[in-house]
């Protein structure tokens, strides 16, 4: 709850006192890999906040592959925004790719929140240009170089996930194969 507290307290928006009214409409839980905030299908009715571990967003391909689209790490919030803001069903699936803590709050807390608190609907416009800022900004390294650099650069940004996630989830958001991937830090470790 931490976390999220301070989380909550992002460019001084909401004063201590605000931050403690919102703090109450979110709702704790815990996830393990494989488990799902959001599902494809579902109308996205919740936000979520990510105390500890991570999510990967994927969605399917023309052939029903998976293809991860990124990650959503510690401290940071994420929600279908396409999905709750047009109220159709989401596309995309929001999965624990590893133990982990979320807080949710949904969607009429937070219209009554925005009601009551005119600085919580600042706040988070605010936090949603930061993050879709820091999607655009995580995503770019993945239109340049070949495949061992964008794998190095997702080390160097994601440390810690790199070292607990799948293989294969990598490999699908760095858009190259397992096989590929298996190979290049296999390269890597020969190296070091």
């Amino acid at each position: 709850m931490e976390n999220l507290r301070s989380a909550l307290g992002f460019a001084g928006i909401l004063g201590k006192q605000e931050i403690e009214t919102v703090l109450r409409d979110f709702k704790g839980h815990t996830l393990k890999p494989g488990e799902y905030f959001h599902r494809f299908g579902k109308v996205a009715n919740e936000m979520c906040f990510v105390s500890q571990g991570g999510l990967r967003i994927y969605a399917l391909d023309a052939s029903g592959n998976e293809v991860t689209k990124y990650f959503v790490r510690e401290n940071q919030f994420t929600v279908d925004l396409k999905s709750y803001y047009s109220q159709r069903p989401s596309e995309d699936a929001f999965q624990a790719i590893v133990n982990t803590q979320i807080f949710v709050i949904h969607k009429s807390a937070v219209e009554r929140l925005c009601e009551q608190l005119p600085t919580f609907y600042i706040f988070l416009k605010c936090i949603t240009e930061a993050q879709l800022l820091s999607k655009i900004n995580d995503n770019d390294f993945l239109n340049f170089g070949d495949a061992k650099t964008k794998y190095l650069e997702f080390i160097k940004r994601y440390p810690s996930l790199a070292q607990q996630i799948p293989q294969q989830y990598i490999a699908s958001y760095l858009k190259i194969t397992a096989q590929s991937l298996s190979r290049i830090r296999k390269n890597l470790q020969k190296q070091a």
